[in-house]
C-alpha cells in the first residue's frame, strides 16, 4: 500500500487551473521525484500534500488515511515535513535553536511551556542534536544561522525537516542556488537519507534526478504526463517532447 497517494487531486486559481487530476502514489521506503519544465505545478502539488493549499477537488490519503483539506501543522504532526525553494530559517537563532524550536513543535506536548526551560527538555534537545549531526552541522550548533554560508542554510533547513521526525519528507529543490561544491555535499546527504526515510524531491537538475530516483513523475502544465525509473522516462517521447518545447528547466 502507498504511504502517500494523491487521486484526482486538483488545484485551481481562479481560470488558472495549477494542478489537474493527478494521481500519484508514493510508496514507503523509496525515493520518489517529481520532474517538469518551469510552471508545472510541482510546488503547487507540495502545497497540496502538505495542507499549506486545500485541493479544489479530489482526495490526500497518508498510510491509508484521508487527510484531505487537513491543516499544515496538523499535517506535520502525522509526519509529512518538507522543505523550501527559499532558504526559511531564523537567522538570529542558533543553529540548534532553529532546529530545537521544529523538534519541540512536534513533540507530544506543550504543557509547561511557560514555567521550564529549554534545557528541561532533554528529549528534545537530544532530537535536535541528531537531525544536526545528520546533516554534519553538529559542530556549527553554537553558532547564528546568519553566520553560515547559504549551502550550510540549506542543510539546515533540511535539519529543520529531519527534527520533527517525519515518515514522508518532501524536499522542493534542496541544492537550489547551490556552488557545485555545496551541490555535491547535498546530494551525498540525500542519498544517505535514501532508505532511512521515504523521500518526494523535486529538483532541476537532472545529473542529480536520475542518479538518486527510484522511480520519477513527470508533470506538465499541471498534469501527470509519465511516471518510471529514470531509464524509462529518458526514453519517454513525451517527456522529451515536454522539456524540448522552449520550456526546459
Amino acid at each position: 500500500m502507498a504511504l502517500l497517494e494523491a487521486r484526482e487531486l486538483s488545484k485551481s486559481f481562479g481560470a488558472l487551473t495549477a494542478v489537474n487530476a493527478v494521481n500519484l502514489r508514493i510508496e514507503p521506503g523509496t525515493l520518489h521525484s517529481i520532474i517538469g519544465p518551469n510552471g508545472a505545478g510541482k510546488t503547487t502539488l507540495f502545497n497540496l500534500l502538505t495542507g499549506r493549499f486545500a485541493p479544489s477537488a479530489g482526495r490526500i490519503l497518508f498510510d491509508g488515511r484521508d487527510i484531505t483539506g487537513t491543516r499544515a501543522h496538523r499535517i506535520a504532526h502525522l509526519g509529512l515535513a518538507r522543505s523550501f525553494q527559499r532558504t526559511n530559517v531564523f537567522p538570529a537563532f542558533t543553529l540548534l535553536d532553529n532546529v530545537w524550536v521544529a523538534a519541540f513543535a512536534c513533540s507530544r506536548s506543550w504543557r509547561g511551556l511557560l514555567w521550564r526551560r529549554t534545557e528541561s527538555y532533554a528529549g528534545v534537545s537530544a532530537q535536535a542534536r541528531q537531525a544536526l549531526n545528520d546533516v554534519g552541522l553538529i559542530a556549527k550548533q553554537s553558532e547564528l544561522a546568519r553566520e553560515i554560508s547559504h549551502g550550510e542554510q540549506r542543510q539546515l533547513e533540511l535539519a529543520i525537516a529531519l527534527a520533527a521526525a517525519p515518515r514522508v519528507l518532501l524536499l522542493d529543490e534542496p541544492a537550489a542556488g547551490l556552488s557545485p561544491e555545496e551541490t555535491r555535499r547535498m546530494v551525498a546527504l540525500v542519498r544517505a537519507l535514501k532508505g532511512r526515510y521515504t523521500i518526494v524531491l523535486i529538483e532541476h537538475k537532472m545529473d542529480i534526478i536520475m542518479s538518486v530516483s527510484d522511480r520519477i513523475s513527470v508533470m506538465h502544465f499541471g498534469s501527470l504526463i509519465a511516471e518510471g525509473t529514470p531509464a524509462e522516462i529518458q526514453r519517454n517521447p513525451e517527456v522529451r517532447r515536454a522539456y524540448l518545447g522552449g520550456m526546459a528547466a
